[in-house]
């Protein structure tokens, strides 16, 4: 890609990041961060592949800094119980895998913290579903079938409808 093309791609993938975060939900901004950490974590295990050295360190520093400034940060243990001591253990166990990934040029623990954050986005993504708010009638028919068959009493082939 040259120059010129990879910031336009930078500015718009910028844009699109600000433009979802404006009205995302708390559990959807939550999935997005896991988002972030799963392509970074599979940006550095590409990095690997092909010895890029410097795109693996950048890739673990973000999914890093994703995990422990974005995910650790939004947990409440006072209020979060059980289930937020278990993230944060969970969170410092991917932090460690990634930093050993990081040393070793290792693309195993990479592949570990990419399952577990997928497991854990899916989860957010069934909580964010459950949290959506029911769309609201509007009383007006929808256009498509406000003169659908059915309501003048029309025949098919099939009989009457």
């Amino acid at each position: 890609m040259t120059g010129m093309a990879a910031r336009a791609s930078n500015s718009y993938s910028s844009m699109e990041v600000e433009t979802g975060i404006a009205g995302a939900s708390p559990e959807r901004l939550i999935v997005m961060l896991y988002e972030g950490a799963v392509k970074a974590v599979f940006a550095a295990k590409t990095a690997i592949m092909q010895g890029d050295t410097a795109g693996k360190c950048n890739s673990i520093a973000k999914a890093m800094a994703i995990i422990d400034e974005g995910l650790r940060c939004a947990l409440n243990v006072e209020q979060g119980g059980d289930i937020a001591a278990n993230l944060m253990a969970l969170y410092d166990y991917m932090s460690n895998q990634l930093l050993y990934a990081n040393l070793k040029s290792d693309p195993a623990p990479l592949d570990e913290v990419a399952r577990l954050l997928c497991e854990l986005k899916g989860a957010w993504e069934v909580l964010e579903q459950n949290n959506r708010p029911a769309p609201q009638p509007t009383g007006k028919p929808i256009p498509a079938f406000a003169d659908a068959p059915e309501r003048r009493g029309a025949s098919t082939s099939f009989g009457k409808i």
